[in-house]
């Protein structure tokens, strides 16, 4: 498929934030180099604008993004999806909910999941995934494997920690799925620093479920 003209493209505003929010990925640290994914569904066309494979975020462009159907076959744009790309749409398929899907390979969530450990809540701002950020198992990047650890995995929480790889959050909206992402490196920033120096208190399932009530108000 050939390159495409900037005054005619599919989801145009769903790529434009796609560039926009990957470079608040690397500008935020929570990504180096090519690393990481994101994506923006439109479920009323039944269509999805995904970061392109191997292109670094301060080059992207718009038309660079990938437009794809549900099943995976590329609609408009003349670079391949991210290799990711199947648990993207893994998440579209099993959770109506979402809307985006932020992959990050931030620092102290990924040092978490090296250590097979589930994000327990340290801090009540693990609230945005729900009582806790799970674990995915293992599975090499890009295969169906992964695709399929990730999207059981999360259930019906935002975030999930993919062992040996990195973070994946889900949201609304890219705005909301992209805060998960940041927070969530907080809180595992927090939890690794508390670790070093003892054992960190953890708040329990009942106040968790307050808290995640409050966040579903919480913002204009």
């Amino acid at each position: 498929m050939g390159p495409i003209g900037d005054t005619k493209m599919l989801l145009r505003e769903e790529r434009e934030r796609i560039v926009h929010f990957g470079r608040k990925l690397a500008n935020a640290h929570l990504t180096t180099g090519t690393g990481g994914n994101l994506s923006i569904a439109d479920r009323k066309a039944g269509l999805v604008a995904i970061s392109p494979s191997g292109i670094g975020y301060f080059q992207m462009r718009p038309r660079d993004v990938t437009v794809v159907d549900m099943a995976g076959e590329i609609r408009e744009g003349a670079c391949k999806p991210s290799s990711e790309l199947g648990f993207h749409l893994a998440l579209y398929s099993t959770r109506p909910d979402v809307r985006a899907v932020v992959h990050t390979h931030s620092v102290y969530a990924t040092t978490i999941a090296c250590l097979h450990w589930e994000l327990p809540a340290v801090h009540y701002l693990v609230g945005l995934s729900g009582k806790k950020v799970p674990l995915a198992p293992y599975a090499t990047y890009g295969t169906k494997e992964l695709a399929r650890n990730v999207a059981e995995s999360i259930g019906a929480y935002n975030a999930v920690l993919l062992a040996n790889h990195g973070l994946v959050t889900v949201g609304v909206n890219m705005d909301m799925a992209y805060a998960v992402a940041e927070e969530i490196e907080l809180v595992a920033r927090i939890y690794y620093q508390a670790r070093n120096v003892g054992q960190p208190v953890v708040l329990p399932d009942e106040e968790m479920e307050i808290v995640v009530e409050k966040f579903k108000e919480y913002g204009q």
